[in-house]
């Protein structure tokens, strides 16, 4: 779709109601720049699965509006439904609950709700502890994971989100812990640079870059002389791969918005 939609007025402000898209996805917007008084924003709402900016109707985008909306108090929180940029969710306190695909957040029931977020707790609640902190479970982007003192741990295919139990999730966590101790030779975090054992040997890490050691009069360092190497050597050695690494950038002036 180019450009946007205009699908009618919104008779609450008398704003245009626009179907267009955005950088953060298809969007039904209630007024635009030029119609909104000074210090106030346009409304914004997303699209329910299934919905098209080419097809959604005034009367469709009007009932997106209706989002946020408080469906009832569980365990003395309230449960609102809304819909964000990943979809349809309830809010209890501080925990969000992603709704299933198949269940719609203007007719979502009170128990259907509650099932959702009991589901969610019994997924947040510790497992076990170790060394008096809790060790809870999860499945994120890049699979199953426990999570102890901050530190993310993938679970490994012999064991089982469903089934780990407190023992095996210590197992793993002394293997994180001994490997993340063993990762720095030296670290400058306020510089986003350190040097770290790798599969292959040492190597230069300077915010998402991987850099080679280089080599020192001809012959390769050993990891003693790299325990003792100083900042601004390691500052050269990426500066002779990543040219101006460290000249600050300038910041140009906006230019000022002219209206038409």
């Amino acid at each position: 779709m180019q450009g946007k939609r205009e699908l009618g007025i919104d008779p609450v402000s008398g704003h245009s109601v626009i179907a267009q898209m955005t950088r953060f996805g298809p969007v039904i917007q209630i007024g635009d720049r030029e119609e909104v008084k000074e210090g106030e924003k346009p409304r914004f709402a997303n699209l329910k699965p299934g919905q098209s900016l080419e097809t959604i109707s005034f009367e469709e985008a009007m009932e997106l509006f209706k989002l946020p909306m408080t469906i009832g108090k569980y365990k003395g929180e309230e449960l609102t439904v809304n819909t964000g940029r990943f979809g349809p969710y309830i809010k209890m306190g501080d925990m969000y609950v992603n709704l299933p695909r198949n269940m719609d957040p203007m007719t979502i029931t009170m128990d259907e709700a509650t099932t959702l977020v009991d589901a969610k707790m019994d997924e947040n609640a510790p497992l076990g502890h170790y060394q008096n902190l809790p060790i809870t479970k999860g499945k994120g982007r890049f699979g199953p994971f426990i999570k102890w003192n901050d530190l993310f741990i993938n679970i490994p295919v012999r064991f089982k989100l469903e089934t780990i139990n407190e023992a095996q999730s210590i197992e793993l966590i002394d293997a994180k812990v001994d490997k993340e101790a063993n990762r720095y030779i030296q670290n400058w975090p306020s510089e986003k640079i350190s040097i770290e054992n790798g599969r292959w040997g040492p190597y230069i890490k300077f915010g998402k870059n991987n850099l080679k050691v280089p080599k020192v009069n001809g012959e390769k360092v050993e990891g003693d002389y790299l325990q003792t190497v100083s900042l601004e050597t390691v500052k050269s050695w990426i500066e002779a791969e990543i040219p101006d690494a460290f000249k600050k950038k300038e910041v140009k002036p906006k230019a000022a918005f002219k209206k038409k």
